[in-house]
């Protein structure tokens, strides 16, 4: 526990620095908003590091379990069902959903959150299709992202960045641990040499599935705009006013959380009537496992939504409204660099990543490529915060060029990377980085829905480039490093037989 709080801790540090240094700068914050941000950054690290101790020992272990006891049958039948449930069940327990929802009231909201889950256990069932029959990735997402560009074209504008959107918040902290590890579980029983690249590739098809549901919703209501209602910022003026304000939130993050976690705690229990896989100490290690899952997500949750989504619209309004609004982007970009490593999903796919690479793919590498996509993506965003340009002269070519680097780039690095775009724009995103660019964009008076709105797209496109282009930058020095003992080689059996 104490070496996952450290590492929670050294990821939140340069936040919180960042923050700082611009309260008592450029922006001058009031003392019970500083503390409400402190108060929440200590819950997120604390929350962080139960959160992914928890994933380790609880959810890891029941998706792979799962995922490999369907492995098992011949009958595909059975196990698509499953997925289909199960990606229902996970997705209507992902809390940033719920945030979605309430920014989208031109469609109820329990229209909107079945849509969006049926559209994830819709396109986990292609995933699980995918693994059964050696489907290369690259070929299903050449096949599906020219399909969403199309209804783009066909949606309300106000709905497209809302569902470009949707596709990173609904890949949140729930459900990337467990459809991570069940990806794993469907092709580790496999013996052959793509199985280790089968493993990766579900998040990335199951993100596709809540764009694709957003905007058929939008061209199925035919609604005349997306609204936006405004975040209330807390009065908050004294320390113990911050601790009753965090006494009086969690108490609801912890009901949220449990309504999120229970259905997957019953799967769980009826898998293991059913199978009877894991033994008493296994059952008990993911029990406890539980449990910390359940209260590092509550904490995190909290923090993040109580202290981080406030400051986040404060800051944006403010460098929005201090004379040089261009300073959006680079305070943007150093803001985006950093809050990735926050995420708490980004430690659970930077460790499985090394752990099936086998070292190949280091943390490390993850880490500076997820932050050098955000950052950039961040910088992108507050560009069109400051001139309103369309989400769509960016995705599109961004989306088209990371396609185009999946004909060069191994298939191991196009599972990985499509994958870090759906992990990448989790809750600190929704809860920091999106407040931020409405802040700003009110402040500037620009179409939040339209402006501020797919900033968690961008967030979401961008990895797929850096990620790749790190796997291609890494095959062309192995096939350097190839070449270069080739000629050592060559060179020395042409020395061997001149002395002959």
């Amino acid at each position: 526990m104490k070496e996952k709080i450290m590492e929670s801790l050294a990821s939140v540090l340069p936040l919180t620095a960042i923050v700082f240094i611009l309260s008592i700068t450029l922006l001058p914050l009031s003392s019970g908003a500083l503390v409400l941000f402190l108060f929440g950054a200590v819950m997120l690290i604390i929350g962080m590091g139960f959160f992914t101790m928890g994933a380790d020992m609880s959810m890891m272990p029941m998706g792979e379990g799962i995922g490999m006891e369907m492995s098992r049958t011949k009958n595909i039948g059975g196990p698509l069902l499953v997925c289909f449930i199960l990606g229902m069940l996970i997705t209507i327990a992902e809390p940033d959903l719920q945030v979605l929802a309430e920014q989208v009231p031109a469609i109820p909201n329990k229209i909107l959150i079945l849509s969006v889950a049926a559209g994830v256990g819709l396109f986990l069932m292609i995933a699980q299709i995918r693994i059964f029959f050696h489907i290369p990735l690259a070929k299903m997402l050449w096949v599906f992202y020219p399909l969403v560009f199309l209804l783009a074209f066909l949606a309300p504008d106000s709905f497209i960045p809302v569902s470009f959107d949707s596709g990173g918040v609904t890949t949140g902290p729930v459900t990337v641990p467990f459809i991570m590890a069940l990806g794993i579980g469907l092709a580790t029983l496999r013996s052959d040499k793509k199985s280790r690249e089968d493993s990766f590739g579900l998040i990335s098809l199951c993100s596709i599935g809540p764009i694709l549901a957003v905007l058929l919703l939008g061209i199925f209501y035919e609604p005349d705009q997306a609204l936006y209602s405004p975040t209330e910022v807390p009065a908050v003026e004294t320390t113990r006013d911050v601790a009753l304000l965090f006494t009086h939130e969690i108490p609801e993050y912890f009901k949220e959380v449990a309504v999120a976690l229970i259905p997957i705690a019953a799967a769980f229990a009826l898998f293991q009537m059913l199978f009877r896989r894991y033994k008493r100490h296994q059952l008990m290690r993911v029990g406890f496992g539980f449990l910390f899952t359940y209260i590092g997500l509550a904490m995190f949750l909290c923090g993040v939504n109580v202290g981080f989504m406030p400051v986040g619209q404060i800051i944006g309004a403010g460098i929005a409204d201090c004379g040089y609004a261009w300073l959006l982007i680079p305070i943007g970009m150093v803001i985006g660099y950093f809050i990735v490593a926050a995420e708490p999903a980004v430690h659970v796919l930077t460790k499985q990543v090394e752990e099936i690479s086998n070292g190949f793919v280091t943390a490390k590498m993850m880490q500076t490529a997820l932050s050098v996509g955000v950052c950039i993506s961040v910088g992108i965003a507050m560009l069109r915060i400051l001139t309103g340009i369309s989400v769509l002269w960016f995705l599109i070519p961004g989306y088209v060029f990371a396609l185009v680097l999946t004909r060069y780039v191994s298939p191991i690095f196009t599972g990985i990377a499509y994958d870090s775009g759906g992990v990448a724009s989790g809750p600190m995103t929704a809860t920091f980085l999106l407040p931020f660019a409405m802040g700003a964009c009110e402040a500037l008076g620009g179409n939040v829905m339209t402006d501020a709105f797919g900033i968690v797209a961008m967030v979401a496109m961008t990895p797929l480039i850096t990620i790749q282009m790190m796997g291609f930058i890494t095959q062309m020095k192995e096939k350097a490093k190839r070449r270069y003992i080739e000629v050592q080689m060559h060179q020395l059996e042409d020395d061997i037989l001149y002395f002959d």
